[in-house]
This record gives structure tokens, sequence and C-alpha cells, in this order.
């Protein structure tokens, strides 16, 4: 599993990154507090504060690199 920080803070960015997520047959995970929801669910990702970075964790056993080069807009930092 590797987890990176994301800032998803406007409707627009959160609509496109849920659309890369779905290119991906792997598992996300968003983690803000005590609270995990699924990435790839907008509605569950609104259920979050995003005024600020957001841990996402990437469920694959293989090489991410195209998925980190794809999620690269959100990355902080």
């Amino acid at each position: 599993m590797t987890t990176v920080q994301i800032s998803l803070n406007s409707i627009d960015k959160v609509k496109s990154f849920v659309n890369d997520l779905t290119k991906f047959d792997t598992d996300f995970d968003l983690v803000s507090g005590r609270y995990v929801i699924d990435a790839k669910s907008i509605m569950g990702i609104f259920s979050l504060d995003l005024s600020k970075p957001i841990d996402l964790n990437i469920h694959e056993q293989g090489d991410t690199s195209k998925i980190l080069e794809t999620l690269k807009p959100y990355i902080v930092s």
C-alpha cells in the first residue's frame, strides 16, 4: 500500500479526481481523521473536510508509478 497526501479544494477538482481514479482497477481510500471512505465515491468525498490535505491510500501490490503520474495534479508535495 502507498499513501500520499492530496488536495481537493474545488468541485471540479473532485470530479476530475474521481474520473481519473475510475481508470484503474485498484482500491483507493481517503483518510481524514477517523473517517475512511472509498475515493471513487463523489458523495463520500464531499462528506470530508476538503479545506486541508487528505491522505490517499493506494491498495496496489505492483508498480504504482502510472497511478502516481495520473494523480500528480492532486498530490501535495
